[in-house]
């Protein structure tokens, strides 16, 4: 059984951040991505919420907080930053899909201290090109996915509003992380879908090359929403990739008390 959500928003410099939270432990912050929302993760929290305590992210413009201007990546990473630390929130998971993928590669390289794992799902930030070829991959990157999650896609778009998609479409498209790949200290595993349309499994596949230590997984199942199209999956690397750091620290624990 899932464990009570709760709503709550933070508010800074006139930007509203909506999520919810459930679960215990230590915590895991699941992004959505472009045009998505905090919905997108629902096959996911229940089993991360097991033993964690999992927030789940409405980014400005987005879900729950539509009724504003979208924030670029950098500027939604400053916020998501500034959020943690607010909470105090430490040992942390960053979670990102596509847009928000990207996203948590920038608050991990802001918040080194506080992150610990980063886990990048069909990330957007090596991504080239103009928003015109972007736009003509949309029509097959929905037909190598889950079929039955495209009523959820076009609800969120709509609700999003093609000004803070095309805004976000063209910020991410001109942020390029590819210098600060080598900065990053967060242990990361990289989940990608071989059938992806829309971000190629290469671009995963470089991005992992280029993160010092970063493990790579390709579902050859799963189009672009990786954590929709094979959930199960999903959930069970992600949370072999957790308790493998678990089990490294309690063997240090006993090494040190010996």
């Amino acid at each position: 059984m899932l464990p009570p959500v709760r709503a709550q928003t933070y508010r800074a410099g006139g930007a509203r951040l909506s999520y919810h939270v459930t679960g215990e432990g230590d915590p895991i912050i699941l992004v959505h991505g472009l045009s998505g929302s905090g919905r997108w993760w629902r096959r996911n929290v229940p089993a991360l919420a097991i033993s964690h305590r999992v927030y789940v992210v409405d980014l400005v413009g987005y879900g729950r907080a539509y009724r504003q201007r979208a924030l670029g990546v950098r500027g939604a990473a400053a916020l998501i930053a500034d959020w943690m630390d607010d909470l105090g929130m430490e040992r942390a998971t960053l979670i990102g899909h596509s847009m928000g993928g990207h996203i948590c590669t920038h608050v991990a390289a802001l918040r080194p201290g506080r992150v610990r794992h980063l886990v990048l799902a069909c990330a957007s930030g090596l991504l080239t090109g103009n928003i015109y070829r972007v736009a003509l991959k949309l029509p097959r990157a929905a037909v190598t996915g889950r079929l039955t999650f495209m009523p959820r896609v076009f609800a969120d778009a709509v609700r999003a509003g093609p000004l803070n998609v095309w805004r976000s479409t063209t910020d991410l498209l001109g942020d390029h992380v590819g210098d600060l790949l080598p900065t990053l200290t967060a242990r990361t595993l990289v989940i990608w879908g071989a059938r992806d349309a829309l971000v190629p499994a290469r671009i995963g596949r470089m991005l992992a090359a280029a993160i010092p230590g970063a493990r790579y997984e390709e579902l050859p199942r799963a189009g672009h929403v990786v954590m929709v199209d094979a959930p199960e999956r999903f959930n069970a690397l992600v949370l072999d990739f957790l308790a493998e750091a678990e089990r490294g620290d309690e063997a240090a624990d006993r090494s040190a008390g010996a």
